[in-house]
């Protein structure tokens, strides 16, 4: 996984084309505009999902992961919690294959809190819980950009 901020992603230079792509889109589209539900940018190759939610206590939450499409959350209002840990130590169910969604059991190895401006790139090997408040329940507005690998 990697943390980071949208102001610094020349710092991100050696992540692949198309992560490099959501963050130009980023920067050349007003992403609160957009209603929520499924963008396509380059049809199934990459697309992004508009969100929004309100934070909760993990207990309301989920565990997940994904083999075809890296993740990269974009955070565009409010503060979000999101769980992190790696496939190898949580307890895998049955996948999802049309949802490219494995779900899984267990407990964080570790949190970070995301903030606007803030994106979070998940790989196949890393399991996250989204959507966990960060002191108390807050409405976040946010993307999750979908890289096919």
């Amino acid at each position: 996984m990697i943390f980071g901020n949208i102001h610094n992603t020349g710092e991100y230079a050696f992540l692949p084309e198309n992560v490099q792509k959501c963050f130009a889109y980023a920067r050349e589209h007003n992403l609160l505009s957009y209603g929520k539900g499924s963008h396509e940018i380059e049809g199934k190759e990459l697309f992004f999902n508009r969100t929004e939610y309100m934070t909760t206590e993990p207990e309301a939450r989920f565990w997940e992961a994904h083999r075809e499409y890296l993740d990269v959350h974009l955070i565009l209002s409010g503060t979000e919690r999101i769980d992190v840990n790696f496939t190898g130590n949580l307890a895998a169910g049955r996948y999802v294959e049309q949802d490219d969604f494995l779900p899984l059991e267990g407990e964080k190895n570790a949190s970070l809190v995301l903030r606007p401006g803030d994106f979070l790139i998940c790989y196949p090997s890393d399991g996250h819980m989204t959507g966990v408040q960060a002191g108390k329940p807050e409405l976040v507005k946010k993307v999750i950009f979908k890289v096919k690998i």
